[in-house]
Parts: C-alpha cells; structure tokens; sequence
C-alpha cells in the first residue's frame, strides 16, 4: 500500500500512510486508537475506496468494490467481534455460503469433512456437527480464522483477535499464527496487548493521528520506544497510581454504600456475600466463564437474584431492574460496548446523556443546549476524539467510543460505578487515562467495581480482589503484597481464604 489518503467529512483518517506485507511473515500495525488502523484495514479490504494511493497484490495493482473481491483475490479478515452464527454447527458456519452442493442440496458430510480439515490444519479438533454456541470464546475465534482460510487465503488480517481470550487460550492462538505464518501465509496482526506482538511480530508498522510513523523490526525496537512512537510522548509511568487514592486503611473505615448477603442466580453465580465501600475499589478477577459479569449484573439490577438480600445505605432494597440501580445510583458500564452499551446509529452527544435523560423519563426533555453543555464538557474532559458530538458514534475507534459510554455513567453522578472489562481493545494511551479516572473517582469517594482479565491492571487499582471460579466466589484478598501468581493460584486451587 503506497500514499494512502483516506478522507470523511471533517477528518482526514489517513494521509498518505504506507504499508508493506510479504508472505511468511507476522507483521503489527501498531497505533493508538484513532490513530487509523482500522481504516487502514478497510481499505485493504474493499471496506473503503482510497482517495489517493495504490495497493499492490503479487505484483499487481489492485482495486476492490467491496470485501467480497478481496476474499476472491485471497485478503481474509478476522474482526475482533466475531461475526459467526451461535445457533448454527461449527461445521456450517466454517463453510457458510460455500456450503458443498449437489443439485442445489448441501452436501452435510462432505462439509464437516472440509470443516474438520480447516480445522485440523490449526490443530483443533472439536465436534464440528456441535452447535457454535456450545464452544468457547477461543474455539469461536479459530473457527472463525478457519472461515477466513477456507477461500484461498494469502493475506489474513486478525484485528484484535486475543481480547476475549485467557492467558491460556492466547498462547493457544498464538501459536497457531505462528503455524500459519510457517505455511507462508502473510499476516496483518493488531492488537493493543504489546506483549503479545513482541511474542509473535517479526515486524510492526506504526501510524499516529492518520499519518505513517516508521517501520520497524520487531528485534530492533524495545516496548517503552514503541509506546512512545504511538503516543508521540514519553508514556509516564503507572506506578503512581497507587499513591493516588484513599489507601487501604481509608476505605475500610468508610461506611458501606452496597452490601450483598448470600445474593446468587441459578446459572448464573452461586451465593456469595460482599461489602462495598465508598471510595473503594474491588477488583474481580477470574478467567473467562467465572462468573465475574454475572455478579456484576446481580448488584446492577441487569439480573434479578433468586437468593439472598442486597442493602443500600443500610436499608434492605429490590434491584431487579437497570431502572432500579439507576435511582440507587448505582451504573454499569458493559464490555459488550456495541451490543449493550452504544447506540451507533446516534451521535456522540445523544449516546452520553442517553442514561441521564432515562432517569428523568421522557416527560422531562433535556434541552438541546443543557445537552450540547453536558457533551461538551464530557468530550474536553475525557479527550474524546474527534471532539465533534454530532459525529455518529459507530464511526469512533474502540477506546473513544469506550469514553463515550463512561461519559454517559459519569454524568449521572454514580455512587458505584461497576466497570466491566472497560480497557479492553483500546490503546495504551487511552488505557492509562482510564486507569487514571478510576483512581481519581475513587479519591472523590466514588465505589467502584473493576472486572479485567489482566490481572496486573486488577491489582494496580484494587483495594481488594475479589476471586471466582466457576462461577463462585473462591476467595476475598486485601491487595496488601497481593501478586498476580497469588491470584492465579487461588483461580486455580479454588480456595476459599
């Protein structure tokens, strides 16, 4: 790819960025959120048509009218949410339209022979006749790599491809990319966890604001230059956080805001008792299926409990509906930001007061410039990019559509703010500065619950560390020289402490 300009109305995304790929190789685009990655991507892949530029195939110019001719020309793309069907087998979505056929019927076991076939070649073998939805988030996403190299891939581009991923089922997937690339394939791989591209990226290319910073070998470049190439200043260290808020000793004599008895849900968490204190922060950790948002969704009101009591200010009260901790200020800010959280077909100023105009009801109309006022205020201070809020918001990157969504909690003033997964998928710089905002929401006296499958960023915020497994809390440790082998060892004892 060579001068690529990609314009929208009022943002140049791209400008004049270039881009090399060779076969048998991994190669990172790196850059903050915003910085035009999945532009980029886009218009590889017949998403977006260039405004200026040329792309190359083999030797070739190439010009896409849509993902379909790039699929035929050999560019598959795996999307960071995985656009499969739950309710159809493995077998049928590997093959979906490319079903084999004899006289217009699809031939059932000729394609779960090929579906096993795709599948073996990255070494997973499951019940392909099995419905999707009975397999994990990582067998979902091979399955899904599995579609994308059923047309003759040459090119495959994995965008974000481990966040729903354990520990575990990363290495997993990392080490099928690195069977793949060992076939010749050419691989686009994106991702904000820089671990993960130092461990499988032979070399990066970095983009910052639209424009083509450098390219690099991996070999040749160390973590804190490359944050700093994203970034474009010095990345201030984290450690400060911790000295930031209340301390321990603080918030254990704080009064209680929220207070769980022996609250559970059949299927969803079993009975468990907890105690929330204002200005506290409780981390919950666990791997994927533990039942972390499953609790969360119990003290929300998302899920009503069918056992124990929850107490608000010392008062016994009934959360059995998003409207009910909404008037106990409570907020929940879901990882599931596209299908539970943001309206994509809204602006960004309708999408931040969306919570707070539902606490009024619809009898009482926020007026437009209350709204342009609550907006405005809200974008500066979170950094929302762009700084429009009449730009829809499905045209954001992940980490400012992320800021989006904490706006529209913030604004309704939460006493508990339950955050679920909120750094997930978004850069390093937007990472830090929400890390940031849950320190200093908790020196306010904000509670707050943090759920992350990183476990150094559970430990960098909590006070406390809240442990489930399999879909029971196994323990509660203060977060007093508490490490993340401690932690992983009571995810994986399952004792209770």
């Amino acid at each position: 790819m060579t001068g690529i300009r990609k314009e929208f109305p009022g943002v140049l995304a791209l400008d004049g960025v270039g881009f090399r790929l060779f076969p048998g190789e991994v190669h990172a685009l790196m850059g903050e959120n915003g910085a035009g990655k999945s532009t980029l991507i886009k218009v590889l892949t017949g998403v977006y048509g260039v405004d200026a530029g040329t792309i190359t195939l083999a030797g070739t110019a190439v010009s896409f009218g849509g993902p379909g001719e790039a699929q035929q020309a050999g560019i598959s793309t795996v999307y960071q949410e995985v656009n499969l069907c739950p309710n159809l087998s493995v077998a049928e979505n590997v093959c979906l339209g490319r079903e084999p056929r004899r006289f217009g019927r699809i031939q059932w076991g000729p394609m779960r022979r090929r579906a096993e076939e795709l599948l073996a070649r990255l070494d997973v073998h499951v019940d392909v006749s099995a419905e999707l939805s009975t397999c994990s988030i990582a067998v979902q996403q091979l399955v899904a790599i599995a579609r994308a190299l059923d047309v003759d891939a040459r090119v495959l581009v994995l965008d974000e491809p481990t966040s729903s991923l354990d520990a575990g089922e990363v290495e997993q997937l990392l080490k099928v990319v690195r069977s793949l690339r060992e076939q010749g394939l050419a691989i686009l791989f994106v991702s904000h966890f820089i671990d993960q591209v130092f461990a499988v990226a032979d070399r990066m290319t970095v983009l910052r604001n639209g424009k083509l910073i450098g390219e690099y070998r991996t070999a040749d470049i160390t973590p804190v230059e490359l944050v700093t190439k994203m970034i474009g200043k010095e990345l201030q260290v984290l450690e400060d956080l911790e000295d930031s808020g209340p301390t321990r000793a603080e918030v254990a004599d704080a009064p209680v805001f929220l207070s769980a008895a022996d609250l559970g849900r059949k299927g969803g968490v079993e009975p468990f008792s907890l105690d929330v204190h204002a200005g506290e922060v409780v981390g919950l950790a666990g791997l994927l299926g533990s039942g972390r948002t499953e609790l969360a969704r119990l003290l929300f009101g998302a899920d009503h409990a069918d056992s124990g009591s929850i107490r608000v200010d010392g008062e016994t009260t009934n959360l059995r509906t998003p409207r009910a901790g909404l008037d106990h200020r409570i907020a929940f800010c879901s990882e599931n930001r596209k299908t539970e959280g943001l309206v994509e077909e809204l602006t960004v100023r309708e999408n931040i007061v969306l919570a707070l105009q539902a606490s009024r009801g619809w009898a009482r109309p926020l007026s437009r410039r209350r709204q342009d006022e609550i907006a405005g205020k809200y974008i500066k201070a979170l950094d929302i990019r762009p700084a429009n809020p009449e730009a829809l918001v499905g045209n954001l990157s992940g980490g400012n559509q992320q800021k989006v969504l904490l706006a529209r909690w913030l604004i309704t003033e939460p006493r508990l703010l339950i955050l679920d997964e909120p750094t997930r998928g978004i850069d390093i710089g937007a990472k830090t500065e929400i890390q940031r905002l849950v320190t200093q929401l908790s020196a306010e006296g904000m509670a707050v619950l943090f759920i992350s499958a990183e476990l150094d960023e559970v430990l960098r915020l909590s006070h406390r560390v809240v442990v489930l497994r399999d879909r029971k809390v196994v323990a509660q440790r203060e977060n007093q020289g508490l490490t993340a082998d401690d932690v992983m060892a009571t995810m994986a004892e399952g004792a209770v402490s």
